[in-house]
């Protein structure tokens, strides 16, 4: 017996492709859940809405109720934003309610593509979560991230306003796992929450700061971030999903020096 078919949609193009794929082949057996996270971009929101009506089926919502569902109050209430481990956030606002939806015998899939990189972030995902039962519908169906762009447009829907001002992902846009270059786009497109990040390092101090100067080993703050530091056409692409994971990860964000 199947049993139930969840799939994770995070606003992004590669989990609605996923969803949609998953939908093709069970139909009425897949759940869509969808954690809201209230730092994203709101964009997020109406590409939700668009998606919903393309899978035919109601998209459950859900949320956190211990952080309001924002990755600020984790930081803030936990009094780190980052750390070798990667950031607190994710767990908080995604992993631990994705969980709590979950039954033991439940099919997840995930939106990983036929990309390289996604093939090994599958692999670690199994090895951390052996008794999870897990589907890959892109990689089975040697989509990449490209032809998920692809796919939703010709579904006739516009993509996340993160893709289309460049990001490599729909994730929040203030991310503590990008590098100098995203953090100086950041600056650019979202100078409120450029602020937001330098005053909350303000408040919790050097231990917060993302970056290393390569040259000297000390601490980098967001205020003390060159305009010019970094390329982020350069950068390795990173994503938020259950489990938070650094674009290289041999070294966390606090480690990266200047580039």
């Amino acid at each position: 017996m199947l049993g139930r078919v969840v799939s994770h949609f995070s606003c992004g193009a590669a989990s609605a492709c996923a969803t949609k794929l998953a939908l093709e082949k069970y139909a009425t057996a897949v759940h869509v859940i969808n954690a809201f996270v209230a730092d994203e971009d709101t964009d997020n929101r109406r590409f939700l809405v668009d998606c919903e009506k393309w899978f035919g089926v109601p998209i459950v919502v859900l949320r956190d109720e211990k952080y309001g569902a924002s990755a600020a109050n984790v930081w803030r209430k936990r009094r780190f934003i980052v750390s070798r481990n990667g950031a607190p956030c994710s767990k908080a606002l995604k992993r631990n309610v994705l969980n709590k939806y979950h039954q033991a015998d439940d099919l997840i899939v995930l939106g990983y593509t036929a990309d390289p990189r996604d093939a090994d972030r599958l692999d670690r995902f199994i090895d951390a979560n052996p008794e999870t039962r897990v589907w890959a519908p892109l990689i089975e169906a040697g989509m990449t991230k490209r032809d998920c762009f692809a796919r939703v447009n010709s579904a006739g829907i516009e993509l996340p306003r993160m893709y289309r001002l460049g990001y490599h992902n729909a994730n929040c846009p203030k991310c503590p796992k990008g590098g100098m270059g995203y953090w100086n786009k950041i600056r650019v497109d979202f100078p409120e929450n450029f602020e937001e990040m330098a005053q909350m390092q303000d408040e919790l101090g050097p231990g917060s700061y993302f970056f290393r100067d390569r040259k000297t080993g000390s601490r980098i703050s967001l205020r003390m971030l060159p305009p010019d530091a970094g390329r982020f056409t350069d950068e390795q692409p990173f994503e938020c999903g259950a489990v938070c994971e650094w674009p290289n990860a041999d070294a966390s964000a606090a480690d990266r020096g200047r580039e």
